[in-house]
């Protein structure tokens, strides 16, 4: 390997570390607010990828649909307890987000032509098409079982995760899509040249990035999510929703997920399982965060990324093994330093 090799799977391995990185602080996140290991994270990036794809071609995504049933069957179970409860002020509100937004997102997708578009409109309607069903699987999987143990919720999650990537199957099929890039502009370093779409992943991942450390210490909304991720029921004694930090922190993982899908897209064909694989991957990146730490997590994305690039060029046979393998040194020696705390405690 010479100089100009391991500076081309440099580059790769930070292109593919930048999104990783993007998962893992989703996947922190969400297990911080609410002790969720969220594996279907990955599910939101090939629904980001394929849906913008679809809108492309002119096909109407199947996410729509999706949208359209989780929203009513939210609107079910919230209207349900509202009339249970005897408190009839919070209809509109269910109302309207759970069944007159999807209908407006519908009514987008079917009569402005989404194929004809600009790429920023289309992405904008992606996004508005995927994100919401973040909070959607929360309210229906997980806000019913917020107490229960981890293991619990950890089957929950992978149930979930399961029932996507059918749904991903049957609605965009077997075929691989890939969407046109952002830029076909190159920056040249040396001999080396890095293509505009690299830049863009590399320069969306950062900007996100600090977009989130600005909510986080900045913002209501952003205090409110650390409080809760540090301790739930303080959190809630002093007036903080433990139930609206949980969809808001899954909204945040749905929208990193998706924006994540819509950056590869260009780069890599996606397929309707593609995203596991990917999650996996900033899970393992989250694993040598300890789930706790957001710069430690990021740190370890692109530590994967690398590893991934690196493992292709000696052994691309096992660079899959050679990544996944990184996780059982940082449990073992977690294992060593760290206090275990019965969960009853």
């Amino acid at each position: 390997m010479d100089l100009q090799i391991a500076l081309l799977l440099a580059q790769d391995g930070i292109t593919n570390g930048a999104i990783y990185a993007l998962l893992a602080l989703a996947l922190v996140l969400v297990f911080a607010v609410t002790r969720v290991i969220f594996i279907p994270q990955g599910e939101f990036v090939a629904f980001g990828a394929l849906t913008l794809a679809s809108l492309q071609v002119g096909k109407t995504p199947g996410t729509l649909w999706l949208l359209l049933g989780a929203g009513a069957a939210v609107a079910l179970v919230d209207l349900l307890l509202v009339v249970k409860r005897g408190s009839y002020r919070s209809i509109p509100r269910i109302i309207g987000w759970n069944l007159v937004y999807p209908a407006l997102a519908a009514a987008a997708v079917y009569l402005l032509k989404p194929a004809e578009m600009a790429m920023p409109l289309q992405i904008i309607l992606t996004l508005a098409l995927v994100v919401p069903l973040g909070p959607m699987v929360y309210r229906l999987a997980f806000q019913p079982l917020a107490e229960a143990p981890v293991l619990v919720l950890l089957i929950v999650s992978v149930a979930v995760h399961l029932a996507l990537v059918g749904l991903g199957l049957l609605f965009f099929g077997a075929e691989g899509s890939r969407t046109p890039a952002f830029s076909e502009a190159s920056l040249r370093l040396g001999d080396i040249a890095i293509n505009g779409q690299t830049l863009w992943v590399v320069g969306a991942s950062i900007a996100l990035i600090v977009v989130l450390y600005v909510f986080f210490e900045r913002s209501f909304y952003g205090k409110a999510l650390r409080a809760t991720a540090m301790n739930r029921t303080g959190a809630r004694l002093m007036g903080i929703s433990t139930v609206m930090a949980g969809k808001l922190s899954f909204l945040l993982a749905a929208l990193i997920g998706v924006l994540s899908g819509i950056l590869i897209a260009p780069i890599t064909t996606i397929y309707y399982d593609t995203g596991f694989l990917v999650g996996l991957k900033g899970f393992v990146g989250a694993i040598v965060g300890g789930l706790a730490s957001y710069p430690v997590a990021a740190a370890g994305a692109v530590l994967v990324g690398l590893l991934e690039s690196y493992s292709s060029f000696w052994a691309s046979a096992f660079k899959e093994v050679i990544v996944f393998t990184l996780i059982i040194p940082v449990l073992v020696w977690r294992s060593l330093t760290t206090h275990h705390v019965e969960e009853d405690e």
